[in-house]
């Protein structure tokens, strides 16, 4: 089973939407195997997306994902990276299709509440940054027997 990183953005959070999001994630079948709230600080944020230093949009990234708390979770399921990243849609969502995260709830590129690995190597090393091994479950559902 793949495990991926999701952080709910503080722009989720303010608008009340966390809840949605991980309910919609869990519907699909997606098993949560560690959930936190933290408030990102601006080394964390710089490591995180320290694919995107240099760009033009970095400063503002990291000022938004650092503004308030995140919900950070890690899913896991079969093709759990890539099911994620469809079920958020696209990263703007004025171009996002209605039934996704974004498409549905999203504002503009900015505020597109929701992150998600965009492939099993990012996902690994972004869990690694969120969360210790002492705070991933492993656990079996009844549920699972009927996903799988």
């Amino acid at each position: 089973m793949e495990r991926s990183l999701v952080l709910i953005k503080p722009d989720a959070i303010q608008r009340g939407l966390a809840g949605e999001i991980i309910s919609r994630l869990e519907k699909k079948g997606l098993k949560i195997v560690a959930m936190k709230m933290l408030h990102i600080d601006n080394t964390l944020a710089k490591r995180h997306y320290a694919i995107h230093k240099g760009k033009v949009f970095f400063d503002d990234l990291i000022n938004f994902i650092t503004s308030g708390p995140v919900i950070a979770i890690i899913l896991q399921g079969k093709n759990a990276v890539q099911i994620i990243r469809q079920m958020m849609g696209e990263t703007d969502p004025a171009k996002a299709h209605g039934g996704t995260i974004r498409g549905d709830f999203g504002i503009d590129i900015g505020h597109n509440l929701v992150h998600g690995s965009d492939s099993l190597e990012n996902a690994s090393k972004e869990i690694n940054l969120f969360f210790s091994a002492k705070e991933i479950f492993n656990y079996d559902r009844e549920l699972d027997t009927w996903i799988y």
